[in-house]
């Protein structure tokens, strides 16, 4: 009864809202809506993870297996304001929510024990400190709730670069060159790694990642985000 006082007192105090539609959530929504959630506009490449646009767009920049994004990113859509929310809005639920659905799609698409780890793309530790949180690391956690999967901080940034934003594909390429390295003591020889980050755009950051993992001798790396979009 004391536990359920205090549920109420907090729900009154700092009510609980979706982040699309700003509703007050239900005890079972421990995020989004139940009308949000399914509206959510998945993208749907992990049916097709070895062949999709993704994996088109990433040949030659690094060694390609599957790729995979939850969410459809559209310039003004939900998935932008979700988005900028996470990264921008000290809202790091969100990106948890996110990876725990995602890893509940996986695991119906057959995913269950495809991976040894999760691995986030790193922040720059003083942006990570700026920010309270890598937006990555908390989307790899909420996929290790649903996968079972531990996430492991492998690799390290080891140059602070300009935001990508804004950047020609070329620009992007150039501005991650020798920008990570793998952490001391964290060898990744044999292991099959699920290599994630926030979105793909051109691709040059999780390509300068995934490269740093395979010449370490990882035995697979494949590719997951929480939304794609285009160049």
């Amino acid at each position: 009864m004391r536990l359920l006082f205090w549920k109420d007192f907090l729900d009154l105090i700092f009510p609980r809202n979706c982040p699309q539609c700003g509703t007050s959530l239900l005890d079972f929504e421990p995020c989004f809506c139940t009308t949000c959630q399914g509206l959510l506009p998945r993208a749907s490449f992990h049916l097709r993870p070895f062949d999709n646009e993704l994996t088109s767009k990433l040949q030659g920049l690094t060694q390609v297996n599957q790729v995979m994004a939850f969410l459809r990113f559209s310039k003004k859509g939900q998935s932008q304001h979700l988005l900028h929310l996470l990264k921008y809005r000290n809202k790091p639920e969100i990106g948890e929510e996110l990876g725990r659905l995602f890893g509940l799609e996986l695991i119906q698409a057959g995913f269950e024990g495809a991976w040894d780890e999760i691995v986030p793309v790193p922040l720059h530790p003083l942006k990570e400190k700026r920010r309270g949180y890598n937006q990555s690391e908390v989307f790899a956690l909420g996929l290790s709730k649903s996968l079972k999967i531990n996430v492991k901080r492998r690799l390290v940034r080891v140059k602070f670069t300009d935001t990508q934003t804004n950047k020609s594909r070329i620009e992007r390429l150039e501005n991650v060159e020798e920008v990570f390295a793998l952490a001391e003591n964290f060898p990744v020889s044999g292991l099959r790694i699920l290599l994630v980050d926030d979105v793909i755009t051109t691709g040059a950051t999780l390509c300068a990642c995934a490269n740093v993992l395979w010449a370490n001798g990882a035995k697979n790396v494949d590719l997951a985000t929480i939304a794609a979009g285009g160049q």
